[in-house]
């Protein structure tokens, strides 16, 4: 009783009488039809909506935690109703075609396109504004190629290597079991087998669904050494040995650092850890699973590149390769330069932009920590050729690739081919509803729930999968043909040019530095890079004075 003064000074005192109206209006209404009792049934449906309101009422004005529901009881909820309409409002409603983040409309519909077989092309022109300094586009010949091939793939693989690989110019990009659900990762193995392409497994671990059907597997390990580690979590070879002999392995890729998290570990909470994500990770089930964000088995340059070569033996001579965001430059260098001075090469680079995708990842990393995918691939372009190991070592790209130009952009930076996996999964059906690290994905892609999967029917998907990727590089092969090559590698810097300002236009040559073969070593004429280049050390990640 002590509470109704204070509840009557809230409602009458200080205007608020105009923002409570309605509750007082409703509470008077009910109190008169209870006072005249039920005799008609409509007295009854009133009752039935108005009772359920005035609780809700009473409960917000009395709660401490919000204070707009203190002030605005009921009507207050409205915002929170309306935050979680927002997104929906402005995918559907609100956002032009070429509006929305990370993926707009347009790039997603080409994705959706290409994966039912619908007609890709669009009408009337570009609707970009090619006078924006956003703007970038690659030099076509006026003589197009006439004898080019349907498709190329890369060879991987350096002498060090007894089982090379065949790459396609796109494939699946890193995503582990756990953070995709069992159909989505059955449904991208299947597609990889039906086109062709290699599916990457993120660094979750080797699990029976990547497995299932047989499409080409890298297997990425990551600091967890997830279903290759020892009780301790160590890296233990005799687990790597058994699995990577498996037939669907054909590559093995050492994570270093993600575009969208770089040096930051992780943690799946024990409640996640089911039976089966436990006996893929080699983790005990129920028990909370970490990813350090360094790796144990080596802590310097030489020590990585003498890993990698253990991991390739153990493999039975199956190409290995490393996948990093770049952060300082010079630590790139510094493994470059450990590779000359052993005369152990990793087969394969992917450089992955900090505009890649993850399930989840603190904001401040995301957003602001990690080098963008055009930079980093220049860097480590330069750090091959300018070394003479740009033919012996393959350089891949990973980060928000979508359609045959961005494949083509790549190439012309330095790429021989590039991952997608956000792409790949709007094929699946995903339409970047941002629930991924929610377990509740409305179709089925992100999720573990049994029943949200049920959506995504495996076969019917695959086929979606491999029609992207084939009309993506039936694209891919168009620009080729356009710009009179015989395949991407014959993309060169100064065919990508980009818009400066509204009258001024520059090759990417022009903008960035791209060394000449053996550059490095003779002394770079870009002070940056020769600074980089003289700091880097292969005894040591740290710089060099």
């Amino acid at each position: 009783m002590s509470d109704l003064p204070k509840l009557a000074d809230a409602l009458f005192r200080d205007h608020a009488l105009s923002r409570n109206v309605l509750l007082i209006a409703g509470a008077a209404g009910t109190a008169l039809v209870a006072a005249a009792g039920l005799l008609h049934s409509w007295c009854l449906w009133f009752l039935i909506l108005t009772v359920p309101l005035l609780t809700v009422a009473c409960i917000d004005l009395v709660q401490t935690r919000h204070s707009l529901r203190r002030n605005y009881p009921v009507s207050a909820r409205f915002r929170w109703f309306f935050e979680w309409l927002r997104p929906f409002l402005r995918a559907y409603i609100v956002e032009s075609d070429l509006d929305g983040r990370p993926f707009n409309h347009e790039d997603r519909a080409l994705v959706y396109a290409r994966a039912k077989g619908d007609v890709d092309t669009h009408p009337f022109g570009t609707e970009l504004d090619v006078y924006s300094d956003e703007y970038e586009w690659l030099a076509h010949s006026i003589s197009p190629s006439r004898t080019a091939p349907q498709y190329t793939r890369v060879a991987v693989g350096s002498e060090q290597c007894a089982r090379p690989y065949a790459a396609a110019r796109l494939n699946i990009s890193a995503m582990s079991f756990g953070a995709l659900g069992a159909n989505a990762i059955e449904a991208l193995n299947l597609g990889a087998k039906l086109g062709g392409f290699y599916h990457d497994t993120g660094e979750g671990g080797l699990s029976p669904y990547h497995l299932k059907h047989g499409g080409d597997i890298v297997w990425e390990v990551g600091s967890g050494y997830f279903g290759c580690r020892d009780k301790a979590g160590n890296f233990e070879p005799a687990h790597f040995r058994d699995r990577a002999a498996h037939d669907a392995v054909v590559m093995t890729e050492i994570k270093l650092s993600q575009g969208a998290k770089p040096g930051h570990g992780g943690l799946l909470p024990g409640a996640k850890v089911t039976a089966e994500i436990a006996r893929t990770r080699d983790v005990p089930e129920g028990q909370d699973c970490l990813s350090p964000a360094y790796h144990s088995a080596f802590s310097t340059p030489r020590e990585l590149v003498e890993f990698a070569a253990h991991m390739r033996e153990l493999s039975g001579g199956k190409p290995v390769g490393i996948k990093l965001c770049v952060g300082y430059p010079h630590e790139l260098f510094a493994v470059v330069k450990a590779m000359l001075e052993t005369e152990i090469y990793v087969d394969f680079i992917v450089i992955d932009g900090a505009e890649g995708g993850t399930g989840a990842a603190p904001t401040e990393l995301s957003d602001r920590v990690g080098m963008p995918l055009r930079e980093g691939l220049i860097l480590a372009r330069n750090a091959l050729v300018g070394t003479n190991l740009k033919g012996k070592i393959k350089l891949a790209a990973s980060g928000k690739v979508n359609s045959g130009a961005s494949i083509a952009i790549n190439a012309a930076l330095g790429a021989d081919w590039s991952n997608a996996a956000r792409a790949f999964m709007f094929s699946l059906g995903c339409v970047q509803s941002m629930r991924c690290h929610t377990d509740t994905c409305p179709t089925g892609v992100a999720t573990q729930s049994p029943a949200r999967q049920r959506g995504l029917v495996i076969p019917e998907k695959a086929e979606r999968v491999a029609r992207f990727q084939k009309a993506t590089l039936d694209a891919l092969r168009d620009i080729v043909v356009a710009a009179g090559l015989q395949s991407p590698d014959g993309f060169t810097p100064d065919a990508l040019r980009q818009r400066i300002n509204v009258a001024e236009m520059r090759s990417i040559d022009e903008v960035y530095s791209f060394v000449e073969p053996g550059e490095l070593l003779e002394g770079s004429r870009d002070p940056r890079l020769a600074a980089w280049w003289r700091m880097a050390r292969s005894d040591t990640f740290a710089r060099s004075v």
